[in-house]
């Protein structure tokens, strides 16, 4: 049987390993805490004498006596964890990471056993790792945000909403606001949501990408439809305005008289200043040169 990443990472293959009580195959996550129980425990001076060896000599067999003989508190602390939802091999995992930096900072001569110093470093480490994985987005960020990520679930009883009463003890207990607990236990009551659909069914309609995606609303084309409002606008009056009225008159008559853009024609316009229909084409073709000249600040 293949070993896990968990027992790769952890199982000795030294002497001084096997001797401590590691031995037989340890393929799966029930055999490894089987054997991580059967490993004998440090008394308090051989705890010592082993972390003085580690601190003045940077001895590594010392430091894994002392990792060897704590596994069993991080199986221990991690199967308070299971209730996340996340693999028991991996809180192990990432517990006895844990176990390892509180070893290498651990200091014999405070008067504090191991066992005591480490919990705080293998909960750490649970903690990060169940916040990252939990769900696809971060629930907790800050530290009372991750405060109450942890003691919510603890506090809640069943599956119901807390009462106003329980909400305001909880946030008395922890030192919190109101609002942040409200926050938090909706946080934890929701689910994640995959912005696609995942089948062809109709359903799919309703996935949220339906109705997130909009390109009337894509930044791009909010500012073409801002600019192209004040061209309309601001720019156009600004550029008919530096036109002669009859250059002006022809403009307009051509080109903003209907919506539809069925302007006078030449002919029209001809009859009305007395002119060829070619000089009202030329008068026109000026105008809107001009205009063009104009709008360019505007676009």
């Amino acid at each position: 049987m293949k070993a896990s990443p968990v027992t790769d990472a952890l199982v000795p293959t030294g002497k001084s390993a096997l001797a401590l009580g590691f031995s037989g195959d340890l393929g799966n996550i029930d055999a490894y805490i089987s054997a991580v129980n059967r490993l004998p425990m440090l008394t308090h001076d051989e705890e010592i004498s082993l972390a003085r060896r580690l601190r003045d000599n940077n001895d590594l067999a010392a430091a894994q006596g002392l990792i060897l003989s704590h596994l069993r508190l991080v199986v221990s602390i991690a199967r308070g964890y299971l209730g996340y939802g996340l693999p028991h091999a991996d809180l192990i995992q990432e517990g006895n990471i844990g176990l390892m930096k509180a070893v290498k900072r651990f200091d014999p001569d405070q008067g504090v056993r191991l066992v005591s110093y480490a919990m705080h470093w293998i909960k750490a480490e649970m903690h990060e790792y169940i916040l990252k994985n939990w769900r696809l987005v971060k629930v907790a960020t800050t530290k009372a945000q991750r405060k109450l990520f942890f003691n919510l679930r603890s506090h809640k009883e069943g599956l119901d909403s807390m009462t106003p009463g329980q909400i305001e003890a909880l946030a008395k207990t922890l030192n919190v606001k109101r609002e942040e607990v409200i926050e938090m236990e909706t946080r934890l009551s929701g689910r994640d949501i995959a912005l696609e659909g995942q089948s062809d069914d109709e359903d799919d309609k309703f996935s949220p990408i339906a109705y997130l995606s909009s390109d009337s609303s894509e930044p791009t084309r909010v500012l073409e439809a801002q600019q192209f409002d004040r061209l309309q606008s601001e720019g156009l009056e600004t550029a008919l305005g530096k036109l002669d009225p009859r250059s002006r008159r022809i403009v307009e008559a051509r080109w903003l008289a209907n919506d539809d853009g069925s302007g006078a024609t030449l002919h029209d316009l001809a009859d009305e200043f007395g002119v060829s229909a070619e000089r009202i084409r030329q008068i026109e073709a000026v105008a809107l040169k001009k205009m063009k000249g104009s709008l360019a600040s505007f676009m």
